[in-house]
């Protein structure tokens, strides 16, 4: 096995990388403590599906937890918690990662139990059909079958009543021209209740291959006999190593596009949406994370005193920004809800704020402040092993390399005012927005 050592700021010891042969991936950290993490991050979500399969990944998710051969539905839960340990798991565009965080218990034998179950289900799940349900016409409402698969299509209908969602998709789907990000994680009913336990299988077997599981171990315990284990039980059994599928990024929009709906809403909701630079490029990606804390982040943050505190007339109820960070590049959000008569004026403000962010030149004093509370923040992320562990999984699966988080805190020290105003001009362009708007019913 290749091995490679990484100085994680905060930690007491480097942690370990081993790529076995077969290109699975093991980090080994080292958090003094009772607490232990196991996690295992897979390198599929939304980014490897398609118009015919959109949403297999979230539902191959839930169905991860439905038993394997060596232990019925419900037993992998039961036996852990049981433990006192937290078990769930997550998908987004980049990934899906399951884990699992208990204390070791007397001798370690709980933390052994959680390796063991948590490898079985990773590499041995069985679908069963019976917790599956069968496939159905989506229109077909005779059907009352409550298994996994309609609980995955509930839970997609609570999403389309939900007014930020509305929002959020419509400024994300018009941002992409084909890259698979434009689609919802979650899917459709549609897709969903159409699915076959085959397409499943097939697709679990497809991307849930060496090349694609990064297995992460954060706590204080024996490093060689961990690695043995790990090994051992992660056998990948039946697999077909996919070859690597590459998707062109998309260009942002090159003027302004402006969409708006309808909803049975009370309020308005707003959102201005800029692809970014790819997650791995690392100072770029914190310039853009100062810049979203500076601009709208906090009760101090230049959105909510100019546009919440100080507006002589209210027209806000909420406003801030948010940096979504992706392997194929990243996202940059501007989000608000507004009352609905002052729609014209709510989308003039917030472009007067983003023109003011360099106008209005961004201080040393806010620079200096934005790299205080991102540096508690990334202490903070080092303080606990489920925190460890997914700061982990991001670099090793997002940025593909958790080389990066050594240089971390120097190209945090290193950016200056005029780094983040290049930033800005480089990919907060109003001509490259889409603005999303969502409008009460005959607003």
């Amino acid at each position: 096995m290749k091995k490679t050592l990484v100085k994680y700021p905060f930690l007491t010891q480097e942690v370990e990388i081993y790529e076995r042969e077969n290109g699975h991936k093991i980090v080994l950290a080292h958090k003094q403590g009772d607490m232990v993490n196991v996690s295992s991050w897979v390198k599929t979500g939304s980014i490897n599906e398609d118009d015919n399969n959109n949403g297999i990944s979230h539902f191959l998710e839930h169905l991860m937890f439905k038993g394997t051969k060596a232990y019925k539905v419900g037993e992998f839960d039961r036996m852990l918690e049981s433990k006192g340990a937290v078990v769930n798991a997550a998908t987004w565009k980049d990934y899906t990662f399951y884990y699992v965080t208990l204390p070791k218990g007397i001798d370690n034998k709980d933390f052994e139990l959680a390796v063991d179950l948590h490898a079985d289900m990773m590499m041995n799940p069985v679908f069963p059909s019976e917790e599956l349900g069968a496939p159905f016409d989506i229109n077909d409402n005779t059907v009352t079958d409550k298994r996994e698969r309609h609980v995955v299509i509930e839970e997609i209908r609570m999403r389309k009543d939900q007014p930020w969602t509305k929002v959020y998709n419509q400024c994300n789907y018009n941002m992409y021209t084909n890259h698979p990000y434009k689609r919802d994680v979650i899917g459709t009913s549609e897709i969903i209740s159409g699915l076959t336990r085959e397409d499943i299988d097939n697709y679990y077997r497809k991307f849930y291959t060496p090349k694609n599981i990064t297995t992460i171990i954060v706590g204080d315990f024996d490093h060689e006999k961990v690695l043995n284990a790990v090994c051992d039980k992660f056998d990948f059994p039946n697999r077909v190593e996919s070859e690597l599928r590459i998707n062109e990024a998309d260009s942002p929009v090159s003027t302004t596009k402006y969409v708006e709906s309808e909803a049975n809403v009370q309020t308005s909701y707003l959102m201005f949406g800029w692809l970014g630079p790819k997650a791995r490029d690392l100072k770029s990606s914190i310039c853009l994370d100062l810049i979203s804390m500076i601009f709208g982040d906090g009760s101090s943050s230049r959105l909510q005193q100019n546009l919440i505190e100080k507006l002589p007339k209210r027209i806000f109820n909420y406003v801030s920004s948010e940096h979504y960070q992706f392997k194929d590049g990243n996202n940059f959000f501007i989000q608000a809800n507004f009352i609905p008569q002052f729609k014209g004026e709510a989308i003039e403000l917030v472009k007067e704020e983003l023109a003011k962010l360099l106008t209005n030149r961004i201080s040393k004093e806010e620079l200096s402040k934005a790299k205080k509370r991102t540096k508690s923040r990334f202490a903070y992320s080092a303080e606990t092993v489920s925190e460890i562990g997914e700061t982990i999984g991001y670099y090793m699966t997002v940025c593909e390399d958790l080389k990066l988080i050594e240089e971390y805190l120097a190209d945090l020290d290193s950016i200056t005012v005029e780094d983040l105003e290049d930033t800005i001009k480089k990919y907060l362009s109003l001509d490259n927005a889409v603005i999303s708007v969502l409008v009460p019913n005959g607003e």
